[in-house]
């Protein structure tokens, strides 16, 4: 390239440079100019923009339930294994008790309790339901089981129905 094309080439970005600066400086100018010869409808502009942004980032995603566990449609007589619905660790333990509506009521702080004969039962035991009770206006909120394996076989206690998978 000689000195003159570098020239020109040169003058031209200067000037494919200064044009958005000039849009730019005229929507600034426009804006501002706004603001100053009707405050109420500049604000108003601002106030919208604001408004629907508010509006796009609280819409979220596409789903608006909370998926979490279901309770089954439990059977009398059918066999499923016990699953702690509100635990991750798998060394969790689900609580029997002898009357529905007591699992809330007990205080495990207590060292005895936890080892109780055939109280804590480990996830994945396999059971039995032999009744169903409802309670607080839910279907089949407890479920009486009979354990099927181990060494608490035969025994039977209530669970939360959401606890039997």
């Amino acid at each position: 390239m000689s000195n003159e094309e570098n020239e020109n080439q040169t003058v031209e970005n200067t000037v494919a440079d200064e044009a958005p600066k000039k849009t730019v400086n005229n929507i600034i100018s426009t804006v501002l100019g706004l603001k100053e010869k009707n405050p109420k409808v500049f604000f108003g502009a601002v106030g919208g923009v604001v408004i629907l942004l508010i509006i796009m980032m609280m819409s979220g995603g596409e789903s608006n339930t909370v998926s979490g566990p279901v309770i089954k449609n439990l059977a009398v007589g059918q066999r499923y294994v016990l699953k702690s619905a509100n635990a991750y660790d798998k060394e969790a333990t689900v609580r029997l008790v002898s009357v529905p509506g007591t699992i809330a009521a007990y205080d495990d702080t207590e060292e005895a309790d936890r080892n109780g004969a055939c109280q804590h039962i480990a996830q994945g035991t396999p059971v039995s339901i032999l009744e169903l009770q409802d309670a607080y206006g839910k279907k089949n909120a407890y479920a009486k089981v009979q354990i099927e394996e181990g060494e608490c076989k035969g025994n039977s206690g209530w669970a939360l129905s959401i606890d039997v998978q």
